[in-house]
C-alpha cells in the first residue's frame, strides 16, 4: 500500500545515502567549467543549436542514463522493497497497456524471433499485448540520480500488481549469463557498508523477503554459512589499481534480479569526476 508520508521520511534518508553521486556530478562541472550561456532560444543550456546538436556526435544528443527497467513476477512485493526499504518515491504508475502499436514497439524483434522459429511466440516468453490477452503495468521509483521502472507483464485476468506474471521467473539468475544486467546503489562515503548489508538483510527478512540475499567475501558452501559469517565479511574493499577505493557487494533482491551497492572512495571516485569532466569538455567542444 502507497504510504505517502513513510516514502517522505524515506527519501529523506535515500537523498543522505546518494548524495555522493550528486557530488560528484558537481566536482565534474566544476572541473569542466561552467557552460555557455543560451544565446537564442533554438540553443540548449550548452550553448548547442538544435541543428548542430542533430547532426552532431550521438554523444552530444544523449541528458544521460533515465531509468533501468526491471521485469517483475510479484509487482507489490517489488514495490516494498525499492521504496519501503530502499527508500525510493514513487514518481507515478500506469497500466493495462495493450493494442497493437504498444505490441510492436516492445516486442516486434521477438515476433520475428519466433517466426524464425516457426515456434508459438508465447513458447519464447512473448506476450500477447496486441490483442490483450496479456496487459503490461509499469511503475516509476526515483532516486536521486537515476529512476528504476518496474514492470510487469500479467494476463488479462489477473488484477493489477498481483504476484502472477505472464511468464515464469529464470531459474538460474548468475551474473555470468550474457545479457544479464544489475542495478548497481552508491552509497555516502560515511556509511559503515558492513552494517548497511547486514541491516538490508534483517529489513528484508522482516518483510518476508528471504530472497534478499547478499553475498559474502570468504567461502560459504550453504546459506546457513553465509548467515552466520562474520560481519566483517560483507564488504569487498578494492585495493588495486585503478579500482582501488571501491567497497562492493553483490546481493540478490526481492524477484531474483542481480543488485550491488558499492561505495566509491579515493582514487576511484577522483577517476570517475575526472571522466566526467573530460566527457563536458568534449562535447562543449563539439559545438
Amino acid at each position: 500500500m502507497h504510504d505517502p508520508e513513510g516514502n517522505k521520511a524515506a527519501s529523506l534518508g535515500r537523498r543522505e545515502l546518494l548524495s555522493t553521486a550528486g557530488a560528484a556530478m558537481v566536482a565534474g562541472a566544476v572541473a569542466a567549467g561552467p557552460a555557455p550561456a543560451a544565446s537564442a532560444p533554438s540553443r540548449g543550456v550548452d550553448g548547442m543549436s538544435s541543428a548542430a546538436r542533430n547532426s552532431g556526435p550521438l554523444g552530444a544528443r544523449l541528458q544521460g542514463v533515465q531509468h533501468f527497467g526491471l521485469t517483475v513476477q510479484n509487482m507489490e512485493r517489488a514495490y516494498e522493497f525499492y521504496t519501503q526499504v530502499l527508500g525510493g518515491t514513487e514518481v507515478f504508475r500506469h497500466g493495462d497497456f495493450q493494442g497493437d502499436p504498444v505490441h510492436n514497439t516492445l516486442l516486434a524483434d521477438q515476433d520475428i524471433r519466433a517466426n524464425e522459429l516457426h515456434v508459438d511466440p508465447q513458447t519464447i516468453g512473448v506476450p500477447n499485448l496486441r490483442d490483450g490477452d496479456q496487459r503490461l503495468d509499469v511503475r516509476f521509483i526515483q532516486f536521486d540520480n537515476v529512476v528504476v521502472e518496474l514492470l510487469q507483464y500479467r494476463n488479462s485476468d489477473e488484477p493489477m500488481g498481483g504476484p502472477n506474471s505472464f511468464a515464469p521467473p529464470l531459474a538460474n539468475m548468475s551474473p555470468a549469463y550474457p545479457r544479464m544486467m544489475h542495478i548497481c546503489f552508491y552509497l555516502r562515503d560515511d556509511v559503515d557498508f558492513n552494517k548497511f548489508i547486514a541491516d538490508l538483510e534483517a529489513e528484508s527478512a522482516r518483510r518476508g523477503m528471504d530472497q534478499v540475499r547478499a553475498n559474502r567475501t570468504i567461502r560459504v558452501r550453504t546459506d546457513a554459512e553465509r548467515k552466520a559469517a562474520p560481519q566483517s565479511a560483507n564488504t569487498n574493499k578494492v585495493t588495486e589499481a585503478p579500482s582501488d577505493g571501491w567497497e562492493l557487494i553483490y546481493c540478490k533482491g526481492p524477484e531474483g534480479e542481480q543488485l550491488e551497492f558499492v561505495k566509491a572512495l579515493g582514487p576511484v571516485k577522483q577517476r570517475f569526476a575526472n571522466a566526467l569532466a573530460k566527457r563536458q569538455q568534449a562535447l562543449a567542444g563539439a559545438q
